[in-house]
């Protein structure tokens, strides 16, 4: 959070420059600022950060049409989904990368047997390179996000049986 001298020294450069407005977030505090003739009006709002455990998304029920083959593909999804026991989350928001440059292959693939410390993928946030750790035993049964994709907090990047 920014400290009081930092913000200070803001609402300075913002008034003596040519913007008219001006917003700031950082570590889930966020600094409006707007001028007003002649005047800055600064709101300071600060988000709660939130600490629980990630939960995985219900996912919705497919609606039963009227074609006999859609109620068959309908059917068949939840227990395609079921076939897991584990996902592996993302523990930030950043870039996703499966391998550890363009040129390699992926970490882990559908299929590829994943022990505690198995490196599976790498995200990137704020030019650091973080490798992400499967941190079970079992066999990938899912890759949920493609090479390259934006990931958020608590995001299922794979699937996982464990063994």
């Amino acid at each position: 959070m920014l400290q009081v001298d930092e913000i200070r020294e803001i609402i300075e450069m913002v008034d003596k420059s040519s913007l008219t407005e001006f917003s700031y977030e950082a570590n889930g505090a966020v600094i409006a600022m707007k001028k007003n003739t002649g005047s800055v009006t600064t709101t300071v709002q600060t988000q709660p950060q939130i600490t629980a455990e990630p939960q995985t998304p219900a996912v919705p029920k497919p609606q039963p049409e009227v074609s006999a083959q859609t109620e068959t593909k309908a059917e068949e999804a939840p227990q395609a989904s079921a076939d897991y026991d584990y996902e592996i989350v993302s523990p930030m928001v950043g870039t996703f990368y499966a391998s550890s440059s363009p040129d390699s292959d992926p970490f882990v693939t559908k299929g590829s047997a994943v022990n505690t410390n198995t490196v599976v993928c790498i995200v990137e946030a704020m030019k650091l390179f973080n490798e992400i750790e499967a941190e079970t035993n079992g066999e990938i049964v899912e890759v949920l996000v493609e090479n390259g994709e934006l990931v958020e907090y608590g995001q299922p990047l794979f699937r996982v049986k464990k063994k």
